[in-house]
Formats: C-alpha cells, structure tokens, sequence
C-alpha cells in the first residue's frame, strides 16, 4: 500500500499525517470513492472522481481539486505491482473544532493505492432491519459517515454472509452498505431507483447501460420482500463487478441465466475501455 496526502507521498501508510481535529474524523464530514484497478490501470476513474466532486459540494465542503487527486492516483500507483487492486480517495472538511461546525484551515485530501484480493464469483447477502433514510441531509452523497454501515456489514458477516441488504423507511428495498443490488422476475431485471435513496453506483449505471441492449432491465422500487421470492440476485459493485447472490437470508438460490448474461456484459464492455 501507498499513501499520499495533499500532496506529500509518505514514506509509509503508517506514517502519521492527519491531525487529531480532523473534521473527518471528529465527526465523519468528508466524502470518499474507491476504484478498481485491473492489470495496472484505474478503472472508471472518470465517473469517480466526477461522484467525488459531486458528494463533496453536496455535503457542502467544495468541489476537490480533481488534477491534485490525480497527480496522488499516479504517484501511489507507482512502483506497485497491480494486476488488481483498489484506489481510496477522501476529502474531508480539514481540521476544526471538536463539535460540529467546521474550521477553515482548508480540506484534507487523502489517496491511498494497494493491491487486494478479487472477491468470490458469488456470495451471500442478508436483509437487515436498519433503513436507509431516502429523504436525509446524506442521501445520495458518498460520505465518510459510514458507522451504520458498519454496523450493519458486521451483523452480516457474523451470518456467514458477506453483505447486509437494507430497506428504506417506507420498506422498499433499498441497498447493500457498499453495492447496488439486482434481481429477476420473470426474466425481466430489475434494481431499486435512486429514488429508494440508494447510491447511484459506478457499477449500477454501467449495468443499466451495458445490458439494456440484450437484457430486459428496468428501475423500479418494491418491497424488500421481494428478495424472498425473486428468482435470481446480484450485488454489483466496485470490486464485485456482477456477483451471483446464492444464498439471501435462509433461502438459497441458484445463480441464473440472466445473472450470467449480464457478467458475461459486463466483462466484455469492460475489455474494450478502462475508462467507460
């Protein structure tokens, strides 16, 4: 791993460089986005760093200097081997007082680059309780405010599953912590609106696009309980691509034939343009 802040490499990811009055971690005020890397090269870059400019000046800490971020993206990718990988970018709102209001001191910005593990073909996921609030000050925006996700990945991971699946607060299903989520009736493939109060993932949107020419695929919000009757699910995401779900809850499913239409898609598109 290698780490780079406002414009300083370091000479270790241990190194210590954020301050102790770090909005970010004072009180979670900054916004972030993790890419992909495939054979040494960053993947989507474009729509991150667009995602990123747009979560930051909706949480109201200004648009990220996107060149700066750029120039960090180069200088940890350097030196590494990563036939794959994953790029983390944060911007916080600097540091400030211990409290809610912000500081002026200037944002803090931060990239780090390693390599990782592919994730499984397929997994399990379960459904939690916890809703997603459609209508927060938050939705729609990729913050650092990420405890109820973490909460929520640990009760899965404690079920044997790999992901928690959660609703919003009218029982529409919503999202998993850190993917979209897809599933097929009747050969038609669906996945919740943004209206849901989901993220409008990378992946999502490039699923949308990707498979609209040989996929009868649709938006459209239902109850979370459609997962128990679904006939096949999917996780897509940053790292997971398009990932069977095999097991939702105590139902297990097969991994389908839509489901591997739309990886099939999807692994071809992405062959053609790193940068889609």
């Amino acid at each position: 791993m290698r780490a780079w802040i406002n414009g300083q490499l370091l000479d270790s990811p241990a190194t210590p460089a954020v301050s102790v009055l770090d909005h970010g971690m004072v009180v979670g005020d900054g916004v972030f986005e993790t890419a992909k890397v495939v054979d040494g090269q960053p993947f989507a870059m474009t729509r991150h760093l667009e995602r990123l400019s747009r979560s930051a000046q909706g949480l109201g800490i200004g648009a990220p200097d996107l060149d700066a971020i750029r120039s960090g993206i180069e200088a940890t990718m350097e030196g590494q081997e990563l036939p794959f990988g994953r790029i983390r970018i944060t911007v916080t709102s600097g540091p400030g007082p211990l409290g809610s209001p912000r500081g002026d001191h200037g944002d803090t910005t931060v990239v780090l680059t390693e390599p990782c593990d592919r994730p499984p073909r397929e997994t399990s996921i379960v459904t939690v309780p916890w809703p997603r609030n459609e209508r927060g000050a938050l939705a729609g925006l990729k913050t650092t405010s990420y405890a109820e996700n973490a909460l929520m990945v640990e009760h899965a991971h404690a079920r044997g599953a790999s992901e928690a699946v959660m609703p919003n607060t009218v029982g529409d299903l919503c999202e998993g912590t850190g993917s979209n989520i897809f599933y097929v009736t009747d050969g038609q493939l669906v996945t919740p609106t943004l209206a849901s109060g989901c993220l409008a993932g990378i992946t999502r949107a490039l699923v949308l696009e990707w498979c609209a020419g040989s996929l009868d695929v649709v938006e459209r919000d239902a109850p979370i309980e459609v997962l128990q009757t679904a006939d096949e699910i999917f996780m897509a995401g940053t790292t997971r691509d398009v990932q069977a779900v095999t097991k939702v809850d105590d139902r297990e499913l097969p991994a389908g034939t839509v489901t591997a239409e739309a990886a099939r898609l999807w692994a071809e598109n992405e062959a053609k343009d790193v940068d889609p």
